[in-house]
């Protein structure tokens, strides 16, 4: 028996729908708690080619809410482990593990080759850089967010509103999966999510999953709204470092402790810049640093009560 006939059988998808899914190049980037139902769930509906991106190893502390890996697979690359078991699950398709970090600089090219892009990183740097990317290419962008007990996901661009449309500040600024928790068939659920919605697109069902945000609270209820007529708010947009101008006023709030090296070779150190803090010249941009973003995006907040000029941020990732 044909190993997809569980699913073509159904009037939805039919052999055409199979093809279309045969024929789909789907961006995956995260192979975490998010992204390995992801994989697992396009992997098997036989989406032909995917490319995850991810240079993250995996840990002891990942196996709670990513079952797919193992004790004795603790130091490997996830995007590499992934490749490795969703080609033993289906031997037909095409997946590419890319060992980097999703930055400005590198999603252009690599949303350019997708029809589709689906954030799994569960990073407000890389969710914004993705919708901001998706939105002038018009590439479809799925994503998620999950923390504690609760999360969301939402199919934004590729003709509907982008992230910053429902979301204009990152949520929960202040808590990461490290610091607040989560449990893992939280984050399994909205990954499963993620890949119903992510099919629904690649075989033109309707309604379009695009423009639809769909939210799982503490208690396990559901709920869910459009919002296709959204206005586009404008907010701060991330940048590369190859992006930095000689000009530039660059702040980095990370202390000497987090990095030894600052962003720049002339950065101002200052982890209380925002509400305090010299202004750029006439003119001229300031781009604010830190580890992961959030910490530059209140600053920027905060910078913008006081100077109305050009702000960019720096996610450096460590």
């Amino acid at each position: 028996m044909n190993r997809y006939a569980r699913q073509t059988i159904l009037p939805e998808i039919g052999l055409d729908g199979q093809k279309k899914l045969q024929t789909a190049h789907v961006l995956v980037v995260g192979a975490g708690a998010l992204g390995v139902p992801v994989l697992q769930y396009l992997t098997g509906a036989g989406v032909g080619h995917i490319t995850v991106v991810d240079p993250d190893v995996i840990e002891i502390s990942n196996l709670h809410r990513q079952p797919l890996y193992r004790e004795n697979q603790t130091g490997q690359h996830k995007a590499i482990a992934a490749q490795q078991a969703m080609q033993k699950l289906n031997s037909t398709i095409e997946i590419v593990p890319i060992l980097e970090w999703l930055t400005p600089a590198n999603a252009p090219a690599l949303v350019a080759k997708a029809d589709l892009v689906l954030d799994c990183a569960d990073s407000h740097a890389v969710s914004y850089t993705l919708s901001d990317i998706c939105l002038a290419a018009r590439t479809p962008l799925i994503s998620a967010s999950a923390l504690g007990l609760e999360g969301y996901v939402g199919g934004y661009c590729g003709g509907a509103p982008s992230l910053r449309a429902i979301f204009p500040d990152p949520t929960d600024a202040s808590a990461t999966c490290a610091t607040a928790g989560v449990l893992g068939p939280i984050v399994g659920t909205l990954g499963c999510i993620q890949s119903r919605m992510a099919l629904s697109h690649l075989l033109g069902m309707t309604p379009s999953p695009l423009g639809q945000l769909i939210r799982m609270d503490a208690a396990m209820r559901f709920s869910q709204f459009r919002f296709d007529t959204a206005p586009e708010i404008p907010g701060p947009h991330f940048i590369a470092i190859e992006d930095l101008r000689p000009d530039d006023m660059v702040v980095d709030l990370r202390t000497s402790n987090e990095a030894p090296r600052p962003a720049t070779p002339d950065a101002l150190r200052m982890p209380d810049y925002g509400t305090i803090g010299p202004l750029p010249d006439a003119n001229k941009r300031a781009v604010i640093a830190c580890r992961s973003g959030l910490r530059a995006w209140r600053a920027a907040n905060c910078l913008s009560k006081r100077w109305q000029g050009e702000v960019a941020l720096l996610a450096l990732y460590q």
